[in-house]
């Protein structure tokens, strides 16, 4: 464990903080439509300041905090799993927290391996899906003084687990970002598919993929509470780019394996917008969204973004990573968008929220390149509703890491900076390269809201920060 030191000085302003830091490789963009993002949600009480203050280095070198804070190392790759099943797997990504009794925390973690991963998931009878697959989850209980209870497998033997989301029924959906096929990369399986983990009980779920919920480089997922429709991004990497998908389950809210019952998938057309990337102007409506069926869910001959959905198209974006349920609308992100990579236009980020009872998209949050700071290369990625007011974002870029936090008028604040040097090849499982500075992902709240656990990519590292949290 490791408690930050004092230091003085102001909490600096957007533009500081920004500029000084590399926040998100861009200034941000903002009007009145940014209350909307946190609307009939916890999160709309807001800090009302510039958050908690500058971060104060830290002695032991792994991450620094403002004055106050604390953090405990969870985990770490490589150091033996609690249950004795192997290492701690590479490339810790996203992750969810759950309650459980006695006040014990479940905690669900992304292990984000191809098929260079250098540390796999341990393959364990019952829960491993394809024996030559080295992604996974794995799942460390806590108690209620936040010291580890048990860490071991969840799932095994998927590839490239990126993101996902919870369910209301307090599981964890692992989403596969590949669309590789058996006997691609040595796999004996088809991959690119949403798995369901039980982190109190794993052998419960299994490791089943949910096949109606469509083959594709999948990003994260988030359930609609009321109705219990699935929506799903797509990180694909080169045009056409990724869709915005929902899911219709057969049998909605059933609790754990209800989507196993099957299941419609749609992707979203937004007429006329071919590509969300045009759409610049932040609070810019779309009313009247229209939803396709998907022609081939498995993608058995052609990927689903290449799928013939019409002589009216399909709305394509670059980048879509995160995703959440807030209030009644689901909120979903493109990361970047590059003109010079096939994109309509040039974003360093964007959040976009949409309504289902209006059938209404919204664009938010605009993160630059036209706005006050232009820092080239970064982006958001992980983003969560904080407990205690407005929103939690995850750099993934260049140069030193930061998790910041956006108030509801839009005041961004450091929360967190990485200062774990790693290389390239701990990175990817590639060749050695130039020092690099692990991304944040996985970024989440205990329960009580008390508790922020975020990973580190890599080296991987699962943190617990505990510090004078506003509720």
């Amino acid at each position: 464990m490791s408690e930050t030191g004092s230091t003085t000085g102001s909490a600096a302003t957007r533009r500081q903080v920004l500029a000084r830091a590399g926040a998100l490789g861009a200034g941000i963009a903002f009007t009145g439509a940014l209350s909307e993002l946190f609307t009939g949600t916890a999160a709309a009480r807001d800090l009302g300041h510039g958050g908690y203050g500058p971060l104060v280095p830290d002695p032991d070198g792994l991450l620094d905090l403002p004055k106050g804070f604390r953090y405990r190392v969870l985990s770490r790759e490589g150091d033996p799993l609690r249950s004795g099943e192997g290492p701690v797997p590479s490339n810790h990504d996203g992750m969810a927290a759950f309650a459980g009794r006695h006040g014990r925390v479940h905690l669900v973690r992304n292990h984000e391996n191809r098929a260079t991963g250098r540390i796999p998931v341990p393959a364990v009878d019952g829960l491993t899906y394809d024996p030559e697959g080295k992604g996974g989850c794995t799942a460390l209980t806590l108690d209620h003084h936040g010291r580890v209870l048990s860490e071991r497998v969840a799932i095994a033997g998927t590839a490239v687990n990126c993101a996902g989301g919870p369910t209301p029924w307090d599981t964890w959906l692992t989403c596969e970002e590949t669309e590789d096929k058996a006997g691609t990369g040595g796999y004996t399986k088809d991959h690119g598919y949403v798995f369901e983990v039980d982190g109190a009980d794993p052998r419960r779920t299994g490791a089943v993929p949910l096949t109606a919920m469509g083959r594709f480089q999948h990003e994260a997922v988030a359930v609609d509470p009321k109705r219990g429709v699935v929506y799903e991004t797509e990180d694909a990497f080169e045009r056409p780019f990724g869709l915005f998908y929902r899911f219709l389950p057969r049998k909605p809210l059933g609790g754990t394996g209800s989507l196993r019952a099957g299941g419609r998938l749609q992707a979203m057309r937004v007429p006329g917008v071919p590509d969300l990337s045009s759409i610049q102007d932040t609070g810019a409506r779309f009313d009247g969204v229209e939803w396709v069926d998907v022609p081939d869910p498995q993608a058995v001959g052609t990927p689903i973004r290449h799928q013939d959905f019409g002589p009216r198209g399909i709305t394509h974006a670059q980048k879509l990573e995160g995703c959440y349920w807030g209030g009644r609308s689901v909120y979903f992100v493109s990361s970047f968008a590059r003109s010079a990579e096939g994109s309509a236009a040039d974003h360093y980020g964007q959040v976009w929220r949409y309504d289902p009872d209006r059938r209404r998209l919204t664009l938010v949050i605009v993160f630059g390149p036209d706005t006050d700071v232009r820092l080239p290369g970064e982006s958001p990625d992980n983003i969560c509703l904080a407990p205690g007011g407005g929103l939690m974002v995850s750099e993934d870029g260049n140069g030193a890491q930061h998790v910041f936090g956006v108030t509801r008028h839009g005041e961004v604040y450091p929360v967190a900076r990485n200062r774990q040097a790693v290389t390239s090849a701990a990175a990817a499982g590639g060749a050695p390269g130039e020092p690099e500075w692990g991304e944040f992902a996985g970024v989440t709240f205990s329960p009580d809201g008390r508790t922020m656990y975020v990973n580190c990519y890599a080296p991987g590292t699962t943190f617990a920060v505990t510090g004078p949290w506003r509720g």
